[in-house]
């Protein structure tokens, strides 16, 4: 017996029947052929409603038939072919048909090609992911399912979300937090993402940035990009970051000397281990520990001072190092914000864990070809983990962050003014 195929030689209703009667073994195949069917029928009423009756001539006519055509339309990640009428009007031009029009509008092919770049499935795979070789609805060549077929939507559909997604309105947002780290693609490559906390504890992917290195350029070019789409600088916020010094200097820049920013104890207390013996490490950590867990700012300064102070002898260098930045280790604990809620902003777990899921997906590129290439990777990337974010766990307590914000920034605005007025 001759295997059924969706050639459109064989009529779609002859083809469901024959499907029907094996439906145990070609559901798939009779979906497709009621389809097939219900659009063909939904394009002669069309065509009738365009053209009139069959052999009718009537004034109300704005086209006549003009044979048929085959067409290709999206089904299950690639294409099948389809016979839809061809409709010419009396100026001699061709005339769409609505119901085929919106059948090939929906961008699937794009969407599907997207999903399974998402979720690891190599190009080469494609077709395999989407259409059983040994199945009743193969992937003969031209329906789309080749690896560069699958490649080329991809690109183009992430190319425009990117764009979509750098240029969207930000004024909307009430955010208070915004958490800024880096991710390396390549050894000369680097991108720079923020990633927003709104006032409801809701987190929102905001941007990136490209670059050769993590420098203060880089950084401003993200925050400018940020605040042309509608993040007002004027507005006190927490920034917290890795410790990079170039984030800092490209915030304070735009927000003001005086803008909150806390350094990721995880990443200060990792980068201090690394420079210690073992012999030393559980002491040290123990020290730290106590530190960041104390509400009195002044104590947990003092007990990190002795920490250094002890450890100045034998290492100065890392004894500096605990004491570089320590305004901003501690940015939590001065703001005087609850316990849960310290935890919560003390560290950059939030954007940390957006950036393994842009190391998952992107784990089948072998080589970065453009820096577009890895922003599409990358934003495409984020919007997936977006997907995943779940509410700031402390987010009851976020009045108490704006309380502490606005008090810090009107201390600062005073600070200001009383300088000024001892200058004159």
């Amino acid at each position: 017996m001759n295997k059924l195929t969706t050639s459109t030689a064989i009529p779609t209703r002859a083809l469901k029947l024959e499907a029907l009667s094996k439906i145990s073994a070609s559901f798939e195949l009779f979906c497709l052929a009621s389809g097939m069917e219900a659009l063909g029928e939904m394009m002669d009423r069309d065509a009738q409603a365009i053209c009139g009756p069959r052999h009718a001539r009537g004034r109300n006519r704005r086209a006549h038939r003009w044979g048929k055509t085959k067409g290709k339309i999206g089904f299950h990640g690639g294409k099948v072919e389809i016979e839809r009428p061809r409709l010419r009007g009396f100026d001699g031009k061709e005339q769409p048909v609505p119901s085929w029009e919106a059948a090939v509008a929906e961008d699937w092919l794009g969407k599907w090609a997207m999903n399974q770049m998402l979720i690891n499935v190599a190009t080469r795979k494609f077709a395999r992911s989407v259409r059983l070789p040994e199945g009743d609805v193969p992937g003969p060549a031209g329906a789309g399912l080749s690896k560069s077929a699958a490649s080329r939507r991809f690109v183009a559909l992430s190319a425009a979300r990117t764009r979509d997604w750098m240029a969207s309105d930000l004024s909307g947002l009430d955010l208070l937090v915004i958490q800024i780290d880096g991710i390396h693609m390549d050894e000369d490559l680097i991108l720079v993402a923020a990633i927003g906390v709104d006032v409801k504890g809701d987190k929102h992917p905001l941007g990136l940035a490209e670059g050769a290195t993590e420098n203060a350029a880089t950084v401003q070019s993200l925050i400018d990009n940020l605040v042309e789409r509608g993040l007002d600088p004027a507005v006190p916020r927490l920034f917290i970051i890795d410790g990079a010094k170039a984030l800092s200097k490209a915030i304070r820049r735009t927000f003001g000397r005086a803008a909150a920013i806390q350094r990721c104890q995880i990443h200060k207390a990792r980068n201090i281990m690394e420079r210690l013996p073992k012999s030393l490490h559980a002491s040290v950590r123990c020290v730290l520990r106590q530190a960041w867990e104390l509400d009195d700012a002044a104590k947990a300064e003092r007990l990190i001072r002795n920490l250094a102070q002890r450890l100045e002898r034998d290492w100065s260098g890392v004894a500096g190092s605990i004491l570089e930045g320590i305004d901003e280790i501690l940015t939590v604990t001065r703001l005087g914000l609850p316990k849960e809620l310290q935890r919560s902003l003390a560290c950059t777990n939030i954007i940390e864990n957006a950036m393994s899921t842009v190391r998952r997906v992107c784990r089948n590129v072998k080589r970065w070809r453009s820096a577009s290439m890895a922003m599409r990777w990358t934003a495409a990337a984020m919007q997936e983990a977006a997907r995943g974010f779940r509410r700031l766990k402390a987010h009851k307590q976020l009045p108490t962050l704006r309380a502490a914000l606005e008090a810090h920034h009107n201390k600062d605005s005073h600070g200001v003014l009383a300088r000024q007025a001892i200058a004159a």
